[in-house]
């Protein structure tokens, strides 16, 4: 499974790993990660699982998927970054194997 490192905005880490074709708020969520809420389980209704995608990781990630997570990501309660997603758009493949993701202070 491809690891996945959340680091939480007061710089604690956690290295998780996460099963292919799972997504990124998922990997979070299921093993308590502190700083990614989920609160819609991933239906693309909220941000409350906002992070920001480690510069080095950008490319491979991209910006976000659709209009509808740009959208969503106005509503973000912390700073809109040029790095921003929504981790629940953000899918497990084994090109992501230790992918870096900042959390914001707040998801509300």
């Amino acid at each position: 499974m491809p690891l996945v490192i959340y680091v939480e905005a007061d710089g604690a880490r956690h290295e998780v790993d996460v099963p292919l074709g799972e997504n990124v708020m998922r990997g979070a969520v299921n093993n308590g990660v502190e700083g990614i809420v989920g609160e819609c389980g991933g239906g693309l209704a909220c941000a409350t699982c906002h992070c920001y995608v480690d510069a080095a990781w950008a490319d491979k990630v991209g910006g976000p998927s659709s209009d509808d997570e740009r959208d969503m990501l106005e509503s973000a309660a912390a700073e809109v970054r040029p790095t921003s997603r929504l981790s629940c758009q953000i899918a497990i493949t084994p090109e992501l194997d230790g992918l870096v993701v900042e959390l914001p202070e707040r998801q509300y």
